[in-house]
């Protein structure tokens, strides 16, 4: 019965331990992805910002300027382009609707953003764009790769259509997450008009022919969970002008808008929650159940070689009966 038993541990043994890096490397990257169908927004708000009055062409200080930003899978594109790519993509429609105070629209700038459902690395595919034209990506956008490291990536920025490194700048402690602190800097940059503009009958070919160009400079900073990747809080010092052309009215420049951009309390608690939920899923592949079916794998091993030692050891010899005394004769 002890060899039998050894024979089954010994069986369990193996299967666990080649259980472990089959999950790691190969159901990991299988599992953890982002999903097709994904739908998210998030809240963003610049508080005493300065803002331009087109009805004036001033700047002027308001209140508070809101970015509602919003993330929307497209499963038929992404199935489309998947026959073609050889690998799970998921097609991200975005939108960045910014408003002021009174609720009136800023600006507003969609893009399509194609992508690796696994590594986050860009797929270039037909309809990727900002704003309706047509970018090729080099970097990541929005998220960044499952299993984050300490050093720098490339990051693609959409005003300026330009793809630049976003540093690693150390780890820190937030909201009781363990993160990894990036910062990017945009130095001025002439950009393009957005294409809706918020005064009616003004378009970017309009401004154009005064002159008048766009230039923006941004700070962006953002605080990654490294398990998933995902940003769990950012923050974006913004500044764009107005430069030259008729349409200033002489002035060499004007302030269209800056501000400090943060996310809003409720969406930081939201995504704090969200993260700490997915952090456990992908631990459980890429940490806890490999790590612990190896573990489960060396313990049964050590018992079934204990088990078939004990059954290979040879037994004591039983004791020969005693022999009946010979009678005595007399």
């Amino acid at each position: 019965m002890r060899r039998k038993a050894s024979l089954v541990l010994l069986a369990c043994a193996v299967f666990c331990a080649a259980l472990s890096p089959l999950l790691r490397w190969y159901a990991f990257p299988r599992l953890a992805r982002i999903p097709a169908n994904q739908y998210q927004d998030m809240v963003l708000e610049a508080k005493d910002a300065t803002l331009l009055d087109y009805g004036t062409m001033r700047a002027k200080t308001v209140p508070k300027v809101t970015i509602v930003q919003t993330l929307k899978g497209d499963v038929e594109a992404a199935k489309r382009i998947e026959k073609t790519a050889g690998r799970p993509v998921v097609v991200w429609d975005s939108l960045s609707y910014v408003q002021g105070p009174d609720g009136k629209m800023v600006s507003r700038i969609p893009e399509r953003y194609i992508f690796d459902a696994h590594s986050q690395d860009p797929v270039h595919a037909t309809g990727e764009s900002v704003d309706g034209d047509p970018v090729k990506r080099d970097g990541i956008e929005f998220k960044w790769p499952f299993l984050t490291q300490k050093r720098d990536y490339e990051y693609f920025d959409a005003q300026t259509r330009t793809t630049n490194p976003i540093h690693y700048q150390g780890t820190r402690s937030f909201r009781g997450l363990t993160v990894y602190y990036f910062e990017q800097t945009i130095p001025w940059t002439k950009v393009p008009m957005p294409k809706t503009m918020p005064v009616q009958g003004i378009t970017p070919e309009s401004v154009a022919k005064t002159g008048t160009t766009r230039w923006y400079t941004t700070v962006r900073k953002f605080w990654v969970e490294p398990v998933t990747g995902a940003p769990v809080y950012g923050e974006e010092i913004h500044k764009e002008e107005l430069r030259g052309g008729t349409l200033l009215g002489g002035r060499a420049k004007v302030t269209a808008f800056a501000g400090h951009v943060k996310m809003r309390e409720d969406y930081i608690a939201h995504t704090v929650a969200l993260v700490q939920h997915n952090r456990t899923l992908v631990l459980m592949l890429t940490s806890y159940i490999p790590w612990g079916s190896l573990t489960l794998g060396l313990l049964l091993l050590a018992l079934s070689l204990y088990l078939e030692a004990r059954s290979r050891r040879p037994q004591d010899p039983e004791p020969s009966p005693a022999a009946d005394p010979e009678p005595v004769s007399a």
